[in-house]
């Protein structure tokens, strides 16, 4: 059995559509593919000219998970490719411009879209920044709330930046930093480490930058390494492969002082009210590009401090 999905004039064939990738929610191929169909509007800006990875499900969530960069031969034309340098070869990875691709994606049981944090036309410079407040369980989202707000207080209150927030699609959630495109990966990685520390030493209770799992204890992990070369995050709107099909959200800031947020509302069934409204809470992402510079100064005085 197929289905015959239509996203910006171009036909995907879905084989095996009403295949289960959720059991515990119903939710077939052809269900993610529609959601991709539909959310194409607001991920494509923030995925275009960005290579991609691939979380693929053949057997469903449930299932052994496949973690592909290499584009296969047999992927269409019409999909954009960009190489992508590694140590000793390069990566050829796919790059998602059109809503059918997402579509394709979905047709390969790709159910999260993950994306570097650099471009094609600069894959050494990054476009954004991000911070992963990660908590042990999902018993700690008041305090990854909490510590996600510090880090606003920090950067746009005291370093001069413009900082967005989102759900991860799991237990966290990610602060970003739209950036414009000159300093590299190691100047992005050393100033998100020393957000990271100011922060820890600000709130050593609550928040640690500390990589090893075992010296975290209960606090919330303030994770940068995605700042790092090559280093990919979740695309905004992206299905992620957890019971629920929950969605990397985009939210507005009102709302995570809320104390009533709670990530486990935003789903592949829920999120479509937002898709559909007018106010998109990163509009202006794309366009606040910010020049670390005088942030960073400011940031070493406070650690000077």
């Amino acid at each position: 059995m197929t289905a015959d999905i239509t996203a910006g004039g171009i036909a995907v064939r879905l084989s095996s559509p009403g295949k289960v990738l959720f059991p515990d929610d119903g939710i077939t191929k052809e269900d993610l593919a529609r959601y991709y169909a539909d959310a194409a509007g607001r991920m494509l800006p923030w995925l275009r000219d960005r290579p991609i990875t691939m979380m693929r499900y053949p057997d469903g969530v449930a299932g052994p998970r496949i973690v592909q960069k290499n584009v296969p031969a047999y992927f269409p034309d019409w999909i954009p490719r960009v190489e992508v340098p590694k140590e000793g070869g390069v990566v050829r990875q796919a790059i998602c411009d059109k809503p059918a691709t997402l579509v394709y994606l979905a047709s390969q049981a790709c159910i999260e879209v993950h994306g570097l944090t650099s471009r094609a036309d600069k894959l050494g410079q990054p476009d954004q920044l991000v911070i992963d407040f990660d908590p042990p369980d999902s018993q700690h989202f008041e305090q990854v709330r909490q510590a996600a707000l510090w880090a606003r207080d920090l950067l746009d209150g005291e370093l001069g930046l413009t900082s967005y927030v989102r759900t991860t699609g799991g237990r966290g959630l990610h602060v970003h930093v739209a950036l414009d495109r000159r300093a590299g990966f190691d100047a992005v990685l050393e100033f998100t480490h020393h957000v990271a520390q100011v922060l820890a030493s600000r709130h050593p209770d609550v928040i640690t930058a500390e990589q090893r799992k075992d010296k975290r204890g209960e606090r919330i992990y303030a994770d940068v390494m995605r700042n790092a070369y090559a280093q990919t995050v979740v695309a905004c709107y992206s299905v992620r492969a957890r019971p629920g099909a929950r969605v990397s959200t985009p939210l507005r800031w009102r709302e995570v002082q809320d104390t009533a947020v709670e990530p486990g509302r935003f789903t592949i069934s829920t999120v479509r009210a937002r898709l559909d409204s007018a106010d998109d809470p990163w509009a202006g992402f794309l366009g606040a590009g910010h020049a670390l510079g005088q942030a960073s100064r400011r940031l070493a005085k406070l650690i000077r401090n």
